[in-house]
């Protein structure tokens, strides 16, 4: 991974880097005002050799106890200088006990010996490390040969006697604080690198890349405060989603260029994934093109268009495959629209037989020939295979994936079963992405939201502007429309507009034939209109 995958990861999963951070930082904290205050004092003890007169014998007694302290450090936490310090303490502890309370050292160089206590109490640090310098000063002359003068060959003088510290050496609270936030941090972005390793889930346009060389034709958002929404076309058509859906509508019409008509099947993976309600908004918002579209359920296992669109779904596409229909007598209009929609119809014991049937590939060559689209709402591909058999008869098929439910392997495998039967596929729909990472590749702001009715922002002075500026332009702007209004006033006595239709709404038809949208490949005629 480059630097900047990382980055793309923790702008990603930076809720789980923060959260394991921060967990670090008060773990750190946590145990830190639960460890037990230590006090540490220190004494110093200097040793020398008696006896020298001349400048070479003071040399070599210098030479010999630098020789002989790394000796002395050993004696100190021995049982021989610490069972009398235990016994003037009065202390229940054994030597090894005590010794692990006690740290010596000898600075390289120097005749000089440091004794370092710990204690959880200050003065019984500073009395222990006194006690053990005392006791090793009488140790080192029993330890040292007598001279013949009877003097004492060694002599061990403290010079700095240990003091009660007024602060606890451990714990250290910056310190280890300071610690805890670099773990965290590390701790915080490997866990979003592990996390992100492991998600094998189909999130992002990136990770559909990775499975397929096939386009990504539509990314759909998720917006939990509308999901019981199934038709938003309708009843949201300036949401974000419905804008996604006709970039969808947009990429379809180009696959549609030079076809007279098209018949897709829009299919998943699995349950779940938001395949039905993404066909029947797209239905719609090829209809608000004007093109004539047939909109079939073929999910003959769930079917689920019916109680979208609240339609009749007693009698539909089984009633005609078993011969008992025809297709113009069982599709229904939805509202005032350019969509016809065909319910799924009685559930049959034998869904994928039905669909592979000879009466099924007569069903889509009629269908194709009376509409300029048609849509076939199919079952998810792994469960069972009716998509696979739709798809080998339609000149295209669109697959769904839903962000939160869809992983890498599915989709791949899935893919896979198209490709093994002949399926053209037109790409892979997006659907219910997290809009945080919408926003990490776009940035639509609040365009639309101070508009003049039309989706077209209001013209106005920048704000960076200076006031006078701004009362300049807000007068001129005013004296325009004042002009414009009068001369439309005036200009409505003597002009009239001919052939007016008033506009019933979205997706009304008009009693003018030429003024309808031509879909992509031919014009609309009322002949082929299907019911």
């Amino acid at each position: 991974m480059e630097l900047r995958d990382y980055v793309t990861v923790l702008r990603s999963r930076w809720l789980l880097a923060s959260l394991v951070a921060v967990s670090t930082i008060a773990a750190t904290a946590l145990v830190t005002l639960l460890m037990t205050p230590s006090y540490t004092a220190e004494t110093r003890m200097y040793f020398s050799i008696q006896g020298e007169h001349s400048i070479a014998e003071l040399q070599q007694g210098s030479t010999f106890t630098q020789a002989q302290l790394s000796s002395y450090a050993e004696v100190a936490t021995s049982p021989f200088v610490l069972e009398p310090v235990i016994e003037e303490m009065g202390l229940d502890a054994t030597p090894g006990q005590l010794a692990e309370r006690l740290t010596v050292d000898v600075p390289p160089g120097t005749t000089i010996l440091t004794i370092t206590s710990s204690d959880q109490d200050a003065h019984q640090a500073a009395t222990l490390a006194n006690a053990v310098a005392a006791e090793l000063s009488r140790a080192a002359s029993e330890l040292s040969p007598s001279q013949a003068d009877g003097m004492e060959p060694v002599s061990a003088t403290i010079v700095s006697p240990a003091v009660a510290p007024s602060s606890p050496s451990s714990p250290n609270v910056v310190l280890n604080l300071a610690l805890g936030l670099v773990i965290g941090v590390v701790l915080g972005v490997a866990a979003a690198v592990l996390r992100h390793m492991l998600d094998t889930k189909v999130r992002d346009q990136e990770d559909v890349a990775d499975v397929t060389d096939s386009p990504v034709v539509g990314v759909v958002s998720f917006e939990p405060d509308k999901a019981t929404q199934h038709i938003f076309m309708d009843s949201d058509p300036m949401g974000v989603r419905a804008e996604a859906v006709r970039r969808l509508r947009t990429n379809l019409q180009f696959y549609n260029v030079d076809r007279s008509s098209i018949s897709v099947v829009v299919t998943s993976s699995v349950p779940g994934e938001g395949k039905s309600i993404t066909s029947v908004n797209l239905a719609v918002a090829l209809a608000d093109a004007g093109a004539r579209v047939l909109l079939v359920d073929g999910d003959l296992r769930r079917p689920s268009l019916a109680e979208y669109t609240g339609l009749e779904g007693g009698a539909g596409l089984t009633t005609v495959l078993i011969g008992r229909a025809e297709l113009e007598d069982v599709v229904q209009p939805w509202r005032q629209s350019s969509l016809w929609i065909v319910p799924a119809g009685p559930t049959p014991p034998n869904p994928s037989e039905l669909l592979g049937s000879a009466t099924m590939a007569e069903f889509m060559e009629r269908a194709s020939a009376m509409y300029d689209v048609v849509l076939y709402d199919s079952p998810p591909l792994l469960p069972v295979t009716d998509a696979a058999v739709l798809s080998r008869r339609a000149a295209g098929t669109l697959v769904v994936a839903g962000a939160d439910r869809i992983h890498r392997a599915q989709l791949r495998e899935s893919l896979s079963m198209l490709e093994a039967v002949g399926a053209r596929v037109i790409g892979v729909a997006l659907n219910k992405v997290q809009q945080s990472r919408l926003r990490q590749r776009y940035y639509y702001g609040t365009y639309g939201s101070d508009d003049d009715g039309g989706g077209r922002s209001r013209p106005g002075p920048a704000p960076s502007e200076p006031r006078e500026v701004q009362r300049r332009a807000k007068r001129t702007l005013s004296s325009q429309g004042s002009t414009r209004a009068k001369a439309q006033a005036d200009g409505s006595r003597t002009q009239e507009v001919p052939n007016a239709q008033p506009v019933s709404g979205r997706g009304a038809a008009t009693s003018s034939e030429s003024s309808r949208t031509t879909w992509p490949g031919r014009p609309l005629s009322g002949e082929r209109r299907g019911g």
